[in-house]
């Protein structure tokens, strides 16, 4: 098991609705270790990487409506 742990900065977030819609869509993904959204678009993430990816978590969370924000 390889553990990854990442934050990354999403579009979309704007209320605690939208961080529990976030929290909806990335539920019971597999690998997932744990998950946790701000107000500020801060997502931090812990994964599996021998179940899941950092991809497939982006794409989970592209398909509810958040987009990674790239570093300026």
């Amino acid at each position: 098991m390889t553990i990854h742990a990442e934050t990354i900065h999403v579009s979309g977030i704007r209320c605690e609705r939208c961080v529990a819609r976030l929290a909806g869509v990335l539920q019971d993904h597999p690998g997932l270790e744990a998950a946790n959204a701000t107000l500020m678009g801060q997502v931090s993430l812990r994964w599996d990487d021998e179940r899941t990816s950092r991809e497939a978590l982006l794409d989970a969370m592209a398909r509810g409506g958040f987009r990674e924000v790239a570093a300026v």
